[in-house]
């Protein structure tokens, strides 16, 4: 499956995906599940469910500035 994951405010990437769980999404996009929230269809879910949507949101927590 093709999966869609925005990152909020910064950029989009796409990825083949088949047993993947959404942490392996994030280390994908070199982020923690500790500074994110992955959305898929508006609601939180969690980072060690199986991917089962085609595009997810990820929300950034902490921003350095």
């Amino acid at each position: 499956m093709r999966v869609t994951v925005e990152v909020v405010g910064e950029d989009t990437h796409e990825f083949d995906v088949t047993d993947e769980t959404y942490a392996d999404l994030l280390a994908e996009v070199d982020l923690s599940p500790h500074e994110v929230s992955v959305m898929v269809d508006g609601a939180p879910v969690p980072e060690d469910q199986p991917v089962d949507a085609e595009h997810v949101r990820v929300l950034r927590l902490i921003r350095g500035g």
